[in-house]
C-alpha cells in the first residue's frame, strides 16, 4: 500500500483577484476598482460585497503588480545611524507616520555608524525602487550617486548643513548648543566643560561652534572638550576622564541625551550631587532625558515637525531644493539647577 503525502492544513490555495470576483458576484475589474481606490466609482452596497469575499478568502493583492501598474512600489526608504538611539527611533516613528497619511509604507535601515554600510543600504534601495529615501548620514555631504542615477529623490533628515541641489531638514545645532551655555552661565557657572559626539567624516559639529559662541558671549574661559561617540558608554568614559583629569568644571554640554546619562552614571558611582557639584544640559531632547535621575535639562528637538517637513519635501513633487532648519528649545529640568 502506498502511502499518499500529506498536505498541511496551513498549506492553503492562495485566493486570487478571480475567487473574490466569483464569491461577490461582480466583475474583476469590480475588485481592482475597489482595492485600488478607483480610477472608477463603486456603489457602497457593492463594495461592501467585494470586501466582505477579500475578508473570507484572505486575499492579499499582488503588490508587486500593483506597483507595476502604478508607476510606484507606495514604499519609502530611511536610513538611520543607529537604530537603538531614541532620538533616531522617535525620528523613524514620526517619518513613518506622517508618510502612512500620504499612503506610502516606510522601510527602514540601520548603517550602524558605518560608511561602508551605508552606501551599500543607499545601493539596495535604489535597487529596489522605492519611491523615495530619507538619510540620515553619517557625512555631511554623503554619496548618493545610485540614486541619482535611479532618479530617486532623497531627502537629508537630521542634516542641519547645507546641501545643494537636495532638500535637508535639520535643527538650528548652533543656537541651541548657544542657548544651553548661555541658561548655565545664568545659573552662574564660570566653566562650562563640552563633551561632543564624533563624526565619520571629522567636520566641525555645530554644537561645538555654539558652545564656543556661548562660552565667549557670556565672557567665560572654555572648559575641557571630550571627544567621544554619541552614547552612553561614550558619556561614561567621558565623565570617568573628566573625573580623573582633576579640577573639573562645574558644569557641562554634551552634544546627546545617551551622552549626558553615561556622564551622569560617572557622576553617582563617584559621589557627586547633580547639580550642587556639577550640572548638566544636554541636547536632542529624548525620552531618555526625562526619566534619568536627577531628570536632564536639555535641548529639544522639534522631532514631529522635522519629519512632516521632509515627508512634504519628498513627496512635494521636486521643485526648488532648499535646507529646512528649525529651532530647538530649552527644556528646564532639574539637572541644570532649575
Amino acid at each position: 500500500m502506498v502511502a499518499m503525502p500529506h498536505t498541511p492544513a496551513s498549506a492553503k490555495p492562495t485566493a486570487t483577484r478571480k475567487d473574490v470576483a466569483r464569491l461577490a458576484g461582480v466583475s474583476t475589474a469590480v475588485v481592482s476598482y475597489v482595492v485600488n481606490g478607483g480610477p472608477k466609482r463603486v456603489s457602497p452596497a457593492t463594495e461592501a460585497k467585494v470586501r466582505n469575499a477579500i475578508a473570507a478568502l484572505g486575499y492579499r493583492p499582488n503588490a508587486a503588480a500593483r506597483a507595476l501598474k502604478l508607476g510606484s512600489s507606495e514604499m519609502l526608504g530611511m536610513i538611520v545611524p543607529d537604530a537603538t538611539n531614541p532620538l533616531f527611533a522617535s525620528l523613524a516613528h514620526a517619518v513613518e507616520e506622517a508618510a502612512a497619511e500620504r499612503g506610502y509604507a516606510l522601510l527602514i535601515a540601520n548603517s550602524n555608524g558605518s560608511l561602508a554600510t551605508e552606501r551599500r543600504l543607499v545601493g539596495n534601495l535604489a535597487s529596489r525602487r522605492v519611491d523615495g529615501v530619507f538619510l540620515c548620514s553619517n557625512l555631511f555631504e554623503p554619496d548618493l550617486r545610485d540614486l541619482d542615477a535611479a532618479e530617486i529623490p532623497a531627502v537629508l533628515l537630521n542634516h542641519s548643513a547645507e546641501s545643494p541641489g537636495y532638500d535637508s531638514v535639520g535643527v538650528d545645532l548652533r543656537g541651541g548648543a548657544r542657548l544651553a551655555v548661555s541658561h548655565l552661565a545664568e545659573h552662574g557657572h564660570r566653566r562650562i566643560g563640552l563633551v561632543i559626539g564624533t563624526n565619520a567624516g571629522g567636520d566641525l559639529d555645530g554644537r561645538e561652534v555654539g558652545w564656543r559662541d556661548g562660552v565667549e558671549e557670556a565672557g567665560l574661559s572654555a572648559g575641557p572638550v571630550m571627544r567621544v561617540q554619541f552614547s552612553r558608554e561614550g558619556g561614561y568614559r567621558a565623565g570617568k576622564w573628566l573625573l580623573n583629569e582633576g579640577g573639573w568644571p562645574t558644569a557641562v554640554f554634551a552634544s546627546s541625551d545617551l551622552q549626558a546619562v553615561g556622564l551622569l552614571r560617572a557622576f553617582h558611582e563617584a559621589g557627586l550631587r547633580i547639580p550642587e557639584d556639577i550640572a548638566v544640559v544636554s541636547f536632542d531632547g529624548s525620552a531618555e532625558a526625562e526619566y534619568s535621575w536627577p531628570l536632564l535639562s536639555t535641548v529639544a528637538q522639534p522631532v514631529d515637525a522635522m519629519a512632516r517637513a521632509a515627508v512634504d519635501a519628498l513627496l512635494g513633487g521636486g521643485g526648488h531644493k532648499r535646507n529646512r532648519l528649525f529651532p530647538a528649545t530649552l527644556v528646564r529640568r532639574a539637572s541644570c539647577g532649575c
